[in-house]
């Protein structure tokens, strides 16, 4: 998890396009193996397998854009691999709550993959000397889908009803909102507590699609760790106002 806060909106500055498209080709064909290889864990419909690769191929069309033209290095970089990684194992996740498998072992497992690899990325691209606002905002779009996902996963295959929604689509509307109102678009300082409470939103999530939540405590864990995060964009909320132009 790199250091753009969660509850950002960032915008990242035009860079000259300098990434050849060869290069960006072999990175689609790295993420694409990977979500192949999470299909077999995911037992899903043709209607589920079709979702997957059309969500992955639409994903990597728009990474590849704004890659070419806002990513100032010549190479794509092993942290941006591990981001892009992530994502197809979102994708492959996607297809498998509309094909007929939510939540269960297998969902925690692949989830629990992509959150593990969350830890690495930022690293890997700061030893490479690769660090980029496209990386930070990248490694953020990718926690805010997966959270997303597995909300969706949670609702269709749990006791959990739609207040679990909270956990995945809290970020999708403080963007929204800050289309209405601009000052909800201004910069946020790095704060620890948001990187603490995206942990601990994923990992309840997590949590929730495997057998071991019971009714009742699966409906308090998505509660509080709701509570949580409505917390954490509270402080921000309140943070952005103070300082409003």
């Amino acid at each position: 998890m790199r250091d753009l806060p969660v509850t950002g909106t960032a915008r990242f500055p035009e860079a000259r396009p300098t990434l050849a498209v060869a290069e960006l080709l072999r990175a689609g064909m790295v993420g694409l193996v990977v979500m192949l290889g999470a299909l077999p864990v995911l037992s899903m419909d043709p209607v589920g397998l079709a979702v997957a690769v059309i969500a992955y191929g639409a994903g990597f069309a728009r990474i590849a854009r704004i890659m070419r033209r806002t990513y100032p290095h010549q190479r794509v970089g092993a942290g941006n691999l591990v981001t892009l990684s992530r994502a197809a194992l979102v994708a492959a996740l996607l297809g498998a709550v509309t094909g007929g498998q939510a939540a269960g072992w297998a969902v925690a497992i692949v989830a629990a993959i992509g959150l593990a690899l969350d830890g690495i990325d930022g690293w890997l691209a700061r030893r490479a000397g690769l660090v980029s606002d496209f990386g930070a905002r990248f490694d953020l779009e990718v926690d805010a889908a997966l959270a997303f996902v597995l909300a969706l996963h949670v609702l269709s295959g749990t006791a959990v009803g739609a207040e679990v929604l909270v956990l995945g689509s809290l970020r999708y509307l403080f963007v929204a909102a800050g289309r209405v109102a601009p000052w909800l678009r201004g910069d946020l300082p790095f704060s620890q507590r948001r990187r603490v409470i995206c942990v601990v939103q994923i990992a309840a999530l997590i949590f929730l699609v495997t057998p071991l939540a019971g009714d009742d405590l699966a409906i308090w864990t998505a509660r509080l760790a709701s509570a949580a995060l409505v917390w954490s964009f509270a402080v921000d909320v309140a943070y952005l106002w103070r300082v409003r132009a």
